[in-house]
């Protein structure tokens, strides 16, 4: 990836130039901005020479509540038992350390952990949407959330060794969670992966499409994939919309469907809302906003508003199928992940985030349909505060080619 280069910002071009040359480009996304933060407060970044930038991103919807919250942060140094300084509290002891909640407690438990999972079953369970999920498995990352959510089921009945996915999802780019992403035809598939259609067609008026969905298309091919497979499938795993496929947001039917066929065939149903938990749909959690019952519902990104932790949560009877250390890692369960999950809890419990969101969207959705005025932009997709827009093919260019055309302009 050669570095980019901008009069006036040296320190900026510095970065740009010492990551170029020692980092691969595969660092980076498809589209990289290359832009240089030096610090965040609420919506805006300001790189190194003090220009203020919009993030309209929410750091790849990680920080729901906005970069470096007060009472978020002040909740999280709390839990950590960080509140006073820490050269003070040493300096007073006569040590060159200070006591404070453990940074890492591998093959051990803390409080904080004990606290942050009993905070996050009683949120999870306050929708009776949630009663399936008892328990919490934690973890570092989305795809390793997904990882273990797919482990337990499959260490739940080994003779039932398929798993269905629905197509152009984004779960990962790790073991499981790499294979349940995409489609067929993504390279080194796993062929105990089989996939079915997600509807992305009636998306494009997503607005109308509760009313116009037709589930029998998506029934049949269910049935067809039953009758193929039986007694061998063992879980299905979708997003409640497809975050990284082009913000496609389905019918609420299609995913109540699911969860019916999931019941007749004693199929476990496993949600991925790592990127759609606490309040990106406009509600805490994506299965009470599509009014679905999932036995596991893996979280992360927003969960710890920018601190690395995710989590899966589900069934007890399928979790304890697992045997000591078939679920463990370095981080999980790791106390500053536990604590940052915590302070966010407090947080959306304690304001009207969620409201505040819903007073959003439509103000988000009005402006975001002006842009087809312009004759680049076909379709606006979107919930809560989560929007994807679609390019139209100009002047001889794919909408492909025009998307990157936007990017670079900008």
């Amino acid at each position: 990836m050669p570095a980019i280069s901008f009069p006036g910002e040296d320190r900026s071009n510095a970065a740009r130039e010492s990551i170029a040359g020692s980092e691969p480009a595969s660092m980076r996304t498809y589209t990289p901005s290359q832009a240089v933060f030096a610090r965040s407060a609420g919506v805006f970044h300001w790189t190194p020479e003090g220009r203020r930038l919009y993030d309209y991103s929410s750091g790849v919807l990680v920080a729901n509540l906005g970069h470096n919250p007060v009472r978020w942060t002040s909740r999280l140094l709390q839990y950590m038992g960080w509140g006073q300084s820490p050269a003070t509290a040493a300096r007073k002891a006569g040590e060159d350390y200070f006591q404070a909640v453990p940074l890492t407690a591998y093959n051990a438990l803390t409080e904080v952990e004990s606290q942050a999972t009993q905070r996050l079953l009683a949120s999870l369970q306050r929708s009776p949407l949630g009663k399936n999920l008892q328990q919490v498995m934690w973890a570092a990352s989305g795809s390793e959330a997904v990882q273990k959510a797919l482990w337990a089921c499959l260490h739940r009945d080994p003779d039932r060794p398929l798993i269905v996915a629905t197509r152009h999802g984004f779960h990962g780019k790790k073991g499981l969670a790499g294979a349940v992403t995409g489609s067929e035809q993504s390279p080194d598939r796993d062929p105990r992966v089989k996939f079915i259609r997600f509807p992305m067609d009636e998306c494009d008026d997503w607005r109308n499409a509760d009313t116009a969905f037709d589930p029998a298309p998506y029934a049949a091919e269910l049935e067809a994939l039953w009758q193929q497979h039986g007694q061998q499938l063992n879980c299905l795993i979708t997003e409640p919309y497809l975050g990284g496929g082009g913000s496609f947001h389905p019918p609420h039917a299609y995913l109540q469907l699911l969860q019916r066929w999931c019941r007749e065939h004693d199929i476990v149903f496993i949600l991925d809302e790592v990127q759609a938990n606490f309040g990106r749909t406009g509600e805490m959690y994506a299965f009470e906003a599509y009014g679905i019952e999932p036995d596991f519902v893996c979280l992360g990104k927003g969960l710890g508003n920018g601190v690395p932790v995710s989590a899966t949560a589900g069934s007890t009877a399928v979790m304890q199928s697992l045997k000591y250390g078939e679920a463990s890692d370095t981080w999980s369960a790791n106390p500053l992940g536990c604590a940052a999950v915590l302070a966010t809890l407090d947080e959306f419990e304690s304001s009207k985030i969620l409201e505040r969101t819903r007073s959003l969207t439509p103000r988000f959705l009005e402006g975001l349909d002006q842009l087809k005025e312009t004759g680049l932009i076909s379709h606006v997709r979107g919930e809560g505060l989560v929007f994807g827009i679609e390019c139209h093919a100009v002047g001889g260019l794919t909408a492909g080619e025009v998307a990157n055309a936007l990017v670079r302009a900008a």
